[in-house]
């Protein structure tokens, strides 16, 4: 077989990769909705996200003992926004529908060049404000659309996606310093110390029982969060940088796939119409390569 046949097929290996590790982040929407109903929000991102600490820094030793005292600032701040993002999302999944929430998250792509231009000066193309006014139409038709109004968990959400913006803007200033896997191993055990003094300090540290809770902690931290960020690192090394940014970009719209599926998650027409202005504008931005930055860490 030649080499361009081998990269080919390595090529289209790290996008199915992809599109599973995407399906997989979709999926945890549901899972976590039913799972925070049996354990504590913070004990269970707790529960989720030390192991995959553990797990990534395994892997990542090597960086680890050369990231410097900059490089651990740097991880922290980055892992204050995720923790701040995961709280604000799995709080808003009491509140609201796995559907809605991953077609809200998902607008974290939107906002991120906005957030850049509002905070850093960053320059932000007049497409991204545009993204950002769709955006805007299909979040009010879709946390609208239902028989009953979940203006509360949206909210949360909403926060969360602006959160996850921040996170990324934090990532973009420290990726090109320090190592990447190293970072993430430092974000995802800051996120896990500061659920699990959250969890002790509410009185809420509970042990995980039952096939519910189990499967959730599985599947987020060793799938979704580990596993996802080594698949997305090998994925991106064989295929385009555009054409991986789409594939993520189908996340919401597996959320919604398995909200329907698994969870019940009914949208009216004008619903699934938010849905999809949603996920045209995430689509949007992803497409355009100058409006991009980079996304070391699952979302989902």
């Amino acid at each position: 077989m030649s080499a361009g046949a081998q990269e080919s097929r390595r090529a289209l290996g790290a996008q199915a990769a992809l599109v599973g590790i995407a399906a997989v982040w979709g999926l945890t929407f549901v899972m976590v909705q039913d799972a925070v109903e049996r354990l504590p929000v913070t004990a269970f991102l707790a529960y989720r996200f030390i192991p995959a600490a553990l797990l990534v820094a395994l892997f990542t030793s090597r960086g680890l003992r050369r990231l410097g005292a900059e490089g651990w600032r740097a991880g922290v701040v980055m892992g204050v926004f995720l923790t701040a993002g995961y709280l604000l999302q799995t709080f808003g999944l009491q509140q609201t529908t796995a559907s809605n929430a991953g077609f809200i998250t998902g607008l974290f792509v939107v906002l991120t060049p906005l957030l850049g231009a509002l905070v850093l000066r960053q320059r932000a193309p007049r497409a991204a404000w545009v993204a950002a006014g769709v955006s805007a139409l299909g979040l009010f038709l879709l946390s609208g659309a239902g028989a009953e109004l979940r203006l509360a968990g949206d909210g949360l959400v909403l926060l969360c996606a602006i959160a996850f913006s921040a996170h990324i803007l934090a990532t973009d200033r420290a990726v090109a310093a320090h190592d990447t896997g190293a970072l993430v191993a430092v974000q995802l055990g800051v996120c896990g110390l500061l659920c699990l003094v959250a969890a002790g300090a509410a009185g809420e540290l509970e042990a995980p029982r039952g096939a519910t809770v189990w499967s959730a902690l599985v599947v987020t931290s060793l799938v979704a969060s580990a596993l996802g960020f080594f698949v997305q690192t090998f994925a991106q090394q064989h295929a385009p940088p555009a054409r991986t940014a789409l594939i993520l970009a189908s996340e919401p719209a597996f959320a919604g796939l398995f909200g329907y599926l698994l969870a019940g998650d009914r949208l009216s027409a004008t619903g699934w119409v938010g849905a999809a202005i949603i996920v045209a504008a995430i689509a949007g931005v992803e497409a355009v390569p100058r409006l991009r930055l980079p996304r070391p860490l699952p979302e989902g």
